[in-house]
């Protein structure tokens, strides 16, 4: 083991940077011209049983080997590996050429065992030999062995020093090993000087490494080559003692863990964190690594056709020049190529004109990517993973890296069926789609996911594998443990509307026994109008999924009564933070009684009635806060159960003089704010507004200050329309000069009846609209003699409704 550089006579020792192309290059170059009789790859010796898959066809870097605790499956590590990965390269160089191929690292089994920080010492672990020089490393701060010999160099950027001095120089034709001697050279000096570097665990690790190493040697001779980080090189190099290697590994903390290949991706590859994974631009450097000439020709070439897609004017003179520019710059900043950073420029300049808005573009499609990975069928997996895999087959739902979205029409078997998938998992936490709002569609048939698989969801769907082997089956379990465990009525209900969401009939029954449980015990009126809701949006899913909903009906019916009973009494005496809690409920519960119907509840109608009494009852009711009574006279004259002239009566008395302005504009603030629509109303109800300014102008000085804060958050939630159309309105001042309105009505623009001679002046855009005043066509058409009701598909009752439309226009 013991000598300066690499050679025939002892291991082979490649060190290399992960993900480095050009050090993937350079390794295929060395096993060409060495030719080991084995490779020995840094990753964890779990994964030998799973090195013969690499070789499979449905392979496609890149790829992860992820291993995670068996009873604990969230703790888990990746050992992610790109097609430009120097120990990817190295792998599939060893099966093809038949050569046996192993990892030599520390076991998972010590590695997922160790706390996710770094323990002040691990175990068996002593401190790194030091040279006796002054700049001795402290264990708090980790070195960066490319930044320090960057910036040795002269360089201040740690990835442009490494494609100066690798990338851009070749694999070294004329000597494969010299790169390798080179770069184990200046790692031996950083050794020397820094130690560890602040890697505690690397002694650890470079023990058991050594000790595979020296086993590898005896059953194939001194032939070997072992490829992994440059900087454990030196200490891999240096000779120990057998019996101290065994030492700093004995007493490691174990866990049984599980390993398999997982799909990866380009994006997740370009995130600091994980085994080795923290390049900045993976998409430039599978581009490297693949292009076989004139690679930054053909990077331009892609960037251009890329533009072009998005409709941006590039041609082959933008490439040409671009070329030319990226050259021109490489010579000034003494480059021997140009890098990323040269393309980069080039493109902004010639290409994007200068904006960064395209650029980005090209940094998210091309610099980094949405390259991802597959990894054969019969690679292990828990059964939930397999249950997953055959239904995203047969429902034709493709985990995809990109973000995209899917609208689902829930009355198609195949959309339901993708609609059921996706809740389950959001169920079991494997957050594969998100829903948003549909667009050109409210309705309850109508579904919109937006989807992004991630590499780090195969983890969620280990540990969702606790609950069961299938995904219906893991839901169902998980769903019954939550309704037991729930602590509130509000998450009950709401996971009764995820049960129904995700169809999860076996379920339901325990949802809906502890549910009623629930619900009979909780005497919070607030709690009980917050669970109301999901329930009733529960019931309309129930209809467009065909699920048996009677359970729920009755739930939801017995919740509205109680709410019906205990809400006036729950509304007195309540500051301001409680009685805005309050009119939030008041409006949940609101909306959840307009959406039941008939056939979903029994007595529906029975059921409104009772509500529009319990909003007459607040409405009236003066020891309720005043928002609430100002919402609940909204809320009836919205329905028409109130008659504008009752609803004018009811907000003079709470505008009276001998109303508290502070109480009185918590009224006007539950009468027309909360984003109801209450702007509109003032604008088009005359007798509002001008009680409102009426009773705004006759504020008290001292009380004013107290009140504006409240008033300018109401009328501030209007849209800039209607604030201005209010104070034009509250500017002009009722009886204003030259209003069109009949004498006493009030405000311009304001009338007991309608202005025939405005409404006069749309009739001609109308019939115009309508095709009446169509050139050639009169009442009566001349060919045939028909009247205008008997031609073109015209009925009697069609020639009413043009009338009719023609009255509503006058």
């Amino acid at each position: 083991m013991n000598g300066g550089s690499p050679s025939a006579q002892g291991p082979l020792l490649l060190g290399v940077r992960h993900h480095g192309p050009g050090s993937a290059r350079a390794v295929r170059a060395a096993l060409e011209a060495v030719r080991p009789r084995a490779v020995l790859i840094e990753g964890p010796p779990e994964a030998d049983a799973l090195i013969p898959l690499a070789a499979e066809e449905e392979m496609r870097p890149p790829v992860a080997l992820l291993a995670h605790a068996v009873d604990e499956p969230g703790r888990s590590a990746f050992w992610p590996l790109a097609e430009f990965s120097p120990e990817w390269v190295a792998l599939r160089w060893a099966l093809e050429h038949r050569a046996p191929a192993r990892f030599v690292d520390l076991p998972a089994t010590h590695t997922l065992a160790w706390d996710k920080e770094e323990p002040a010492a691990a175990p068996g672990e002593e401190p790194a030999p030091e040279s006796g020089s002054e700049h001795r490393s402290d264990d708090a701060v980790r070195v960066d062995p490319l930044a320090v010999l960057a910036e040795t160099a002269g360089y201040d950027d740690p990835e442009r020093w490494w494609e100066d001095v690798v990338e851009h120089r070749g694999a070294g034709s004329e000597n494969p090993l010299a790169p390798f001697t080179v770069l184990e050279e200046a790692m031996t000096a950083l050794r020397e000087e820094y130690g560890t570097g602040g890697h505690r665990r690397d002694l650890v690790r470079e023990a058991y490494m050594r000790l595979q190493m020296r086993s590898c040697i005896r059953e194939f001779g001194p032939r070997v080559a072992v490829v992994c980080g440059a900087w454990h090189v030196p200490a891999l190099r240096r000779g120990t003692a057998v019996a101290a290697d065994r030492a700093l590994l004995k007493g490691l903390p174990k866990v049984k863990t599980d390993m398999t290949w997982v799909p990866w991706t380009h994006r997740r590859l370009s995130r600091a964190g994980g085994y080795g994974a923290g390049i900045d631009s993976p998409g430039w450097y599978a581009h490297l690594f693949a292009a076989p000439d004139r690679p930054v020709e053909r990077w331009l070439t892609k960037v251009a056709g890329l533009l072009r897609e998005e409709d941006r004017i590039v041609s082959s003179a933008h490439v040409i020049e671009a070329v030319r520019l990226a050259d021109t710059l490489a010579a000034l900043r003494g480059r021997p190529l140009p890098g990323l950073s040269e393309t980069t420029d080039a493109v902004r300049a010639v290409m994007c004109e200068g904006s960064d808005v395209p650029l980005a573009l090209v940094r998210d499609r091309l610099v980094v990517g949405d390259v991802l990975g597959e990894v054969p069928a019969s690679a292990p997996a828990v059964p939930l993973q397999r249950d997953l895999a055959r239904l995203q087959k047969r429902l034709r739902l493709k985990p995809e890296p990109g973000e995209r979205e899917v609208e689902l029409d829930l009355r198609k078997d195949t959309d339901a069926g993708r609609s059921r998938l996706l809740h389950r998992l959001r169920h079991l936490g494997v957050d594969w789609g998100e829903p948003t709002a549909s667009r050109g569609s409210t309705g309850t048939f109508r579904e919109t996911w937006r989807l992004h698989w991630e590499p780090e969801l195969t983890v969620r769907v280990a540990e969702a594998g606790v609950w069961g082997t299938t995904v219906i089956g893991a839901a169902t379990a998980k769903a019954e443990a939550d309704a037991v465990a729930a602590r509130t009525l509000a998450e009950v209900t709401g996971l009764a509307e995820r049960c129904l969401l995700a169809e999860l009939p076996d379920a339901l029954p325990v949802v809906m026994r502890v549910l009623a449980d629930r619900a009979a015990l909780d005497t919070d009126v607030g709690r009980l109008a917050q669970a109301l809701p999901a329930l009733v949006r529960s019931l309309r899913y129930g209809d467009v999924r065909g699920t048996d909903t009677r359970t729920l009906a009755e739930v939801a019916a017995g919740l509205a009564e109680r709410v019906f009973v205990g809400l006036p009494p729950a509304c007195a005496a309540l500051d301001a933070e409680a009685a805005e809690e309050m009119r939030r409920h008041v409006d949940a519960v609101h909306g959840s009684v307009g959406l039941l119907a008939e056939g979903a509840v029994a007595a529906a109608g029975e059921i409104r009635g009772r509500w529009r009494g319990v909003l007459r009852v607040l409405s009236g009711r003066d020891t309720v806060a005043g928002v609430v009574r100002g919402r609940a006279v909204r809320l009836l004259l919205d329905d028409g159960e109130l008659a504008p002239v009752e609803a004018a009566r009811f907000m003079g008395l709470a505008l009276s003089p001998g109303t508290a302005p502070a109480d009185a504009a918590a009224w006007i603030e539950g009468f027309v704010g909360g984003g109801a629509g209450g702007g509109m109303l003032l604008v088009h109800d005359e007798r509002l507004l001008g009680l409102v300014d009426t009773w705004l102008t006759g504020v008290p000085a001292e009380a004013f200050t107290g009140v504006l804060p409240l008033l300018r958050r109401t009328f501030s939630a209007y849209e800039p329309g209607v604030r201005r159309a209010l104070g034009d309105l509250v500017r002009r001042g009722p009886d204003a000069p030259g209003s069109t309105a009949a004498v006493g009505a009030g405000y311009a623009g304001f009338a007991p009846d309608l202005d025939a001679g405005r409404a006069d002046a749309v009739v001609p855009v109308v019939r115009l609209l309508l095709g009446l005043d169509h050139p050639g066509r009169g009442d009566t058409d001349e060919s045939d003699g028909r009247g205008l009701d008997e031609s073109d598909g015209l009925g009697e009752s069609d020639g009413r409704d043009v009338d009719n439309l023609v009255g509503v226009a006058r």
